[in-house]
């Protein structure tokens, strides 16, 4: 959660050991919904005009990455933000964490909360659950952990994000239960999370926590990929501004499987227990027109992140600036200069989303097709606006809008990721 324009993503990695008691895997996968916080399936709906108005500029969007270098779920999404529900403790108390694949801690706030964002719905009560088992900072795994020591004696963090919000509390073991699309709950215990006691930053009061997807060792897939026989997930994101009563999905183990007619894959460049899922963008089309990645210089391997905490793609600004161009001849309409809400950002006046031109993206041995509804969004009514932006912070990232639509694989044992077309709200 960062202003756009000033983000820089810093290297500030906190690579863990985890050591968890060997459970038997197993041999299938679960899914679960991805929510729009403006959906009727979500605690957090509201009958009025707020969130569309609240994205008059994406640049304001905020990156959620971390400050450094079997089952299936459904996720909603609302303003770039994907929800997924799960249900932490004994007796269970229902938590809706921010879907983010930029950053590995699972957290969420807990009671007593000093110098808390205000939160709308309970907190979780650590004292209260019959399966919370704080992690003492004498332990082998608090050192492998590199935290502190709280003055209780527990094992204290620290977790920045790029946007400069941060999350405090304390380490600890616990239970999770995922409500899976198959209506059978899904049990998963000693899983390593964060009991946020003091945290701050752009958040909101319907913002309960954040569930890490990375590639760090403390990330969700990272603890259950071993039940599940490995490492591996998939997310099919819906368009922000589809019906709100869809909802795509996250699936783990055997129920992540990337297959089938029109799949294509790229390789994972990410080092072994590296947070960022790096990828190497040789290129976008517009049309038929190539525009390379870069204009002089060798290309580097993985050199923009697959990031769904993050709502637009950042690109260089040269590289944007050479894109933007190239859309302005393909497109028969006039783009707005005298919107000053709208910035300079590349927008144009239309009841409905544009019918083109159409982008592909081409990643190192993989072609993904980018239609309008992945890469212009509506921030008003009445005015769509291409949906990535040039930056020279040199950290790139291909954006959860562009991410919309696609089932995309994330392989970190194999270390690929994979790409379908798809319809997720179907799926």
């Amino acid at each position: 959660m960062a202003n756009i324009i000033s983000f820089h993503l810093f290297l500030f990695v906190l690579y863990v050991f985890l050591s968890q008691t060997p459970i038997e895997a197993y041999n299938t996968g679960f899914s679960f919904k991805l929510i729009h916080k403006n959906s009727p399936n979500s605690p957090f709906y509201k009958l009025d005009k707020y969130h569309r108005n609240k994205l008059s500029s994406f640049y304001q969007l905020p990156r959620k990455s971390l400050v450094q270098k079997g089952p299936h779920t459904r996720v909603t999404s609302d303003n770039g933000d994907y929800l997924m529900k799960l249900t932490l403790g004994s007796p269970p108390v229902d938590i809706y964490g921010l879907v983010d694949t930029g950053s590995d801690l699972v957290w969420a706030q807990c009671t007593p909360c000093r110098g808390c964002y205000q939160q709308k719905s309970p907190m979780f009560e650590p004292l209260r659950s019959k399966t919370y088992s704080p992690i003492p900072c004498d332990s082998e795994q608090c050192s492998f952990f590199g935290y502190s020591c709280s003055p209780q004696k527990m094992c204290a963090y620290s977790y920045s994000y790029a946007d400069s919000s941060v999350t405090n509390g304390v380490l600890a073991r616990e239970t999770i239960t995922f409500s899976s699309t198959d209506e059978n709950p899904v049990v998963v215990g000693d899983i390593i999370f964060g009991c946020g006691h003091s945290n701050s930053g752009t958040f909101n009061e319907n913002d309960m926590g954040i569930i890490g997807m990375g590639g760090g060792p403390l990330s969700l897939v990272s603890q259950i990929g071993p039940l599940y026989g490995s490492k591996r997930f998939s997310q099919c994101l819906v368009p922000f501004h589809t019906d709100t009563h869809t909802s795509g999905t996250i699936s783990f183990g055997e129920d992540s499987d990337v297959s089938g007619e029109g799949v294509v894959t790229t390789p994972l460049v990410s080092e072994e227990g590296q947070t960022s899922y790096l990828v190497t963008l040789e290129g976008i089309s517009v049309g038929d027109t190539f525009i390379t990645f870069n204009s002089s210089e060798t290309l580097s391997k993985g050199n923009i992140m697959i990031d769904s905490g993050t709502p637009a793609t950042y690109i260089p600004q040269e590289f944007y600036d050479r894109l933007v161009e190239e859309l302005k001849v393909q497109s028969n309409l006039i783009p707005i200069d005298d919107d000053p809400d709208l910035g300079t950002q590349l927008c144009y006046r239309s009841e409905k989303n544009l019918e083109g031109p159409i982008l592909t993206a081409h990643f190192e041995g993989a072609e993904v097709q980018l239609m309008p509804i992945q890469t212009f969004i509506p921030p008003k009514d009445g005015v769509f606006c291409f949906a990535m932006a040039g930056t020279t912070d040199g950290e790139y990232i291909f954006g959860n809008f562009a991410q919309s639509n696609i089932l995309i694989g994330f392989d970190l044992d194999r270390k690929t990721i994979s790409f379908k077309p798809t319809n997720c709200a179907n799926q």
